[in-house]
């Protein structure tokens, strides 16, 4: 029997309240999202002939980071990317990668995918859209049906929460989206969990806090020395920001794959969900450490100062870990902002030096 997310309404079913993740009370509601569906056989087994293949929708920021790691352990990964001149990049640095436009798909790169062991979205929605490759859900069941895939990861968003009040969320706690990308990202979590159902493939959902990593973090916010675009000064606003190391989503999703969880959701973000305006305090004194003297005085950590005394509106939650940890065995290599930032700034080489 799988657990699967779907899209009907969720059955009501009454838990104990005052359940705890770690040390923080989680807010329980008084009925749970998740209700259980039957498939006729077990999920697809492991061939112990197969080498492990994995094909990554959405070749980005994260899927990059992964296939580099899985590369190291020996796995063939091949991904894919919206134009010629990323598909060059990528095979450059030794993948394989093929051009995918989900309104116009080519049956070849389906093809191709269905002789892979593992796959993984990374595809965002789109407004007025959703998911644009379940679009072609009928084509890919057909497919991943007679194909060799075993294991389907989603990333998704913590964003599906919405906001509540403040309190530490865990995956039991209903999504309420406010936005209608975050309304598409819920839809896509559930489409994706039921055809995996339908092709006996296990699934699983991975909730991402903000990504950052080696060239996507507030220290190269701040050595940009630009403005803030006005999507970022209304992040700057919220009390509680989860986020999370590039590394640390590698590590949960690797977990997974050792152990598959049918229709299991998972929130990926690390110890602290310290506000963003925190973060890049701590950011702007780590660049001001290293190299003294080079940062504008009007920087961008205190652009958004006037747009935070305003009293916005906030997406106010603290996400827990817990689950990751207690069940996928999952040791965070960056549990918090300060060490993430750190190692990035450790390893960067002078970013104003002149030849």
């Amino acid at each position: 029997m799988e657990i699967c997310r779907l899209p009907s309404k969720p059955a009501v079913i009454h838990i104990r309240p005052g359940r705890t993740a770690g040390r923080y009370s989680i807010k329980r509601p008084a009925f749970s999202p998740y209700i259980k569906c039957r498939v006729d056989d077990e999920p697809k087994t492991k061939n112990p002939n197969s080498k492990d293949r994995m094909f990554i929708l959405g070749m980005g920021f994260v899927g990059k980071f992964l296939a580099a790691d899985l590369k190291k352990d020996g796995w063939q990964v091949t991904g894919t990317c919206t134009s010629t001149s990323r598909k060059k990049k990528l095979e450059e640095i030794g993948f394989n990668a093929h051009i995918f436009d989900a309104n116009e798909p080519l049956h070849e790169v389906f093809d191709i995918m269905k002789f892979h062991s593992h796959l993984l979205i990374s595809v965002p929605p789109v407004l007025g859209v959703g998911d644009p490759v379940l679009q072609h859900k009928e084509l890919l069941k057909e497919i991943l049906t007679d194909g060799n895939l075993q294991w389907l990861g989603y990333l998704s968003s913590t964003s599906v929460y919405g906001n509540c009040g403040g309190a530490w969320v865990d995956e039991e706690y209903p999504p309420s989206p406010t936005t209608e990308l975050a309304k598409a990202r819920l839809a896509a979590e559930e489409e994706w969990l039921q055809l995996a159902c339908d092709v006996r493939v296990t699934a699983q959902i991975f909730r991402l806090g903000g990504i950052y990593g080696p060239g996507r973090s507030a220290v190269e916010t701040i050595l940009r020395q630009e403005p803030l675009s006005k999507g970022q000064k209304m992040r700057f606003s919220r009390h509680y920001t989860s986020r999370i190391h590039v590394a640390d989503i590698c590590q949960a999703l690797k977990a997974s794959i050792q152990r598959p969880s049918p229709g299991k959701i998972y929130n990926v973000v690390d110890d602290d969900p310290a506000p963003r305006e925190q973060v890049f305090k701590f950011a702007k004194n780590l660049v001001e450490k290293k190299w003294p003297g080079h940062l504008n005085s009007n920087n961008s950590a205190e652009d958004a100062d006037s747009l935070i005394l305003q009293g916005i509106s906030r997406g106010e939650k603290r996400v827990s870990n817990k689950r990751i940890k207690t069940e996928l065995d999952v040791t965070l290599l960056y549990p918090t902002y300060e060490s993430g930032l750190q190692s990035i700034i450790k390893c960067m080489q002078n970013p104003f030096y002149e030849s």
